[in-house]
């Protein structure tokens, strides 16, 4: 449990990084020498104490949801320590252990209903000394090398010949060299060019699930006024001329397609300040669907290119067995239409960029958020509303996310989103400017556009696999010998 909620401090908003691998450490302690079945339990013991405090944000949709999803993420945690503690076995066993862990990770993001990958331990390093390993493997890497730090650091106390000096130093010192040798990843430089991209955050009237208040365009006004405060504030020359704008996900809550008041609204605002305008908004798709949308408005001809969310939020966007939920909670019918998913990556070409759009809980997604990239898009645009979660450790948390995909792609992350945090990171994931939570803002900032990949863009999802594989094969070499050994003795 300390080892769960030391985890726990280091992820936003508390950002204790350092935590991280001496949470790793009090875990790995408490798990090494037991069988599996206790492991199991220890494991899912540790995954609650770090869960519970750190999905709290998902109690705005009620406390019987948070609990289901604690218990039901636990699970992950709990198998991979009973294989743990069966590689805890073999001599380098803190290698093993940490494609464990990336493996586990890399289930939680698969299954159940497309997985849920926050939480991750990667997201606690949005800056810190392992953050740039993202650069090298991605997200997997910092998770990987995070763990690989606080096993070393419990390994001269767990190990067999600790007393002998030698023994008991050099795992601390290899544990020490795993962050230090981060500064030997190299990094792509500056290309010299940078766009104007004006971020407006427009704030909504309601709070909780009740986000869009109850009196219809509210939202979508608020939005065009703070771009219309943006135009004037250009005129008057206290903002530089954007190149183009990005309004938040749902920062129109009436479809612009179907509804002529809603395009007048937006267009006029778009017009207003002149330069191509990326819209959130959920457009209806046939008599019974829907598709949350990233739509390009140009101020001469509206509505132009779009980009539909690949990766849609389970009982939020949609329902999974759904007349089995609905009978069940009256709250899943808040979902109404049922959303279906885009299927290609958001290369948006606005102005004199091509941008990459990448829609909230997406973020989360390391092939999302890829592909993305690969596709050309430069810079990366985050479009969130996370007006549910407003003032919990939600938006820190998927701002740290926005930090490690700068990295760990050499873009630059410009988030947008309807009550904050909205912000402009850097292509070395520093955050040049941000929001305060539940006001209107708005800014125009300057952002690199950076067309270089690093190796981690290059080579995908390849040292992802390559650890889990490794985790898993020691695992059933552990297996293998543990019945050989069996063998022996029942032989004897």
């Amino acid at each position: 449990m300390a080892g769960g909620l030391a985890l726990f401090a280091a992820f936003p908003p508390l950002d204790w990084w350092w935590l991280a691998p001496l949470g790793i450490a009090l875990i790995v302690a408490s798990l090494h020498g037991t069988r599996p079945r206790r492991a199991a339990w220890l494991g899912y013991v540790g995954a609650a104490a770090f869960l519970f405090p750190g999905v709290a944000w998902v109690r705005t949709i009620g406390d019987d949801v948070w609990l289901m999803l604690v218990g039901a993420e636990s699970l992950f945690y709990a198998a991979m320590a009973a294989a743990a503690a069966l590689v805890f076995r073999l001599p380098g066993w803190p290698m093993w252990f940490g494609g464990l862990w990336v493996a586990m990770e890399w289930l939680r993001g698969l299954v159940p209903f497309g997985g849920f990958p926050w939480a991750r331990v990667a997201f606690s390093q949005g800056e810190s000394l392992f953050t740039t390993y993202a650069a090298l493997g991605g997200v997997p890497l910092v998770s990987f090398a995070v763990v690989l730090c606080g096993a070393l650091l419990a390994h001269p106390f767990l190990s067999r010949g600790g007393h002998v000096p030698w023994r008991r130093a050099a795992p601390v010192a290899l544990a020490l060299a795993v962050p230090v040798l981060s500064l030997a990843v190299p990094r792509p430089g500056d290309e010299g060019r940078t766009v104007n991209i004006g971020i407006v955050q427009g704030n909504v009237p309601g709070r909780g699930m009740n986000v869009l208040g109850d009196e219809p365009a509210v939202v979508l006004r608020n939005h065009a006024n703070e771009t219309k405060r943006l135009a004037q504030a250009v005129r008057e020359g206290r903002l530089p001329k954007p190149d183009l704008v990005v309004l938040p996900e749902n920062s129109t809550d009436i479809d612009p397609y179907r509804d002529q008041f809603a395009r007048e609204i937006i267009h006029d605002s778009v017009r207003d300040v002149g330069v191509p305008t990326l819209v959130g908004a959920v457009v209806a798709i046939g008599d019974e669907h829907r598709a949350t949308r990233s739509l390009v408005w140009d101020p001469v001809t509206g509505a132009g290119d779009y980009y539909d969310k690949q990766h849609l939020v389970p009982f939020g966007e949609f329902t999974p067995l759904k007349e089995i939920v609905l009978a069940l909670w009256e709250r899943a019918g808040l979902v109404g239409r049922q959303s279906v998913p885009g299927d290609e990556p958001g290369d948006l070409k606005m102005g004199p960029v091509t941008i990459g759009a990448v829609n909230c809980y997406e973020v989360a997604y390391d092939g999302t958020v890829r592909e993305t990239v690969r596709a050309g898009g430069t810079p990366l645009v985050v479009q969130t509303n996370n007006a549910s979660y407003a003032l919990s450790n939600l938006p820190p948390q998927q701002l740290a996310m926005s930090r490690l995909r700068a990295v760990e792609h050499n873009r630059a992350v410009v988030t947008a989103a309807t009550t904050g945090i909205s912000a402009f990171v850097t292509p070395d994931g520093k955050v040049s400017w941000q929001t305060r939570e539940l006001v209107a803002d708005m800014n125009v900032v300057k952002v690199p556009v950076r067309t270089e990949k690093t190796l981690a863009t290059r080579v995908g999802a390849f040292p992802e696999w390559a650890m889990m594989v490794m985790g898993a094969a020691a695992a059933g070499v552990a297996v293998w010998r543990g019945r050989r050994r069996e063998d022996r003795m029942r032989n004897d």
